[in-house]
């Protein structure tokens, strides 16, 4: 199948799709005597696997480690986890900070009146350092 319709069966842009293959987390495609690439069924489950990880923040270092894990048939399961528990730390990481960031905002909101008056204390929290 062309890259068009394995962009539409996996869910992934063509362009996505040319830099996936650009930076060797997919495979590049055969090319048809026509010159144009010509993708498998399997290269769009990769894809679509891809995608999936993607989505649940993985970057595509981590991507790149979980499918060598998949298509590792002798690979402990603990491998998986491990990765798995790291990117989860990560994401409680960055919800913390969020917090933290949403909790100054909300400060800041609360200590500015919001009239036509220029003095503001947002922009005075954020001047700080």
């Amino acid at each position: 199948m062309n890259i068009g319709e394995a962009a539409k069966r996996s869910g992934v842009a063509a362009k996505t799709i040319r830099y996936y293959e650009e930076i060797g987390l997919l495979p590049p495609a055969t090319r048809a005597e026509n010159g144009y690439r010509s993708y498998t069924t399997e290269a769009v489950e990769t894809l679509r696997f891809i995608s999936q990880a993607r989505r649940l923040g993985f970057s595509v270092a981590e991507c790149r480690d979980l499918l060598m894990l998949y298509q590792d048939r002798n690979r402990a399961s603990a491998d998986v986890k491990a990765l798995t528990l790291s990117h989860i730390a990560e994401i409680d990481k960055r919800l913390a900070e969020l917090h933290e960031i949403r909790a100054t905002l909300v400060d800041l909101s609360e200590q500015c009146r919001g009239d036509s008056r220029p003095d503001c204390p947002i922009l005075k929290g954020l001047a700080q350092s």
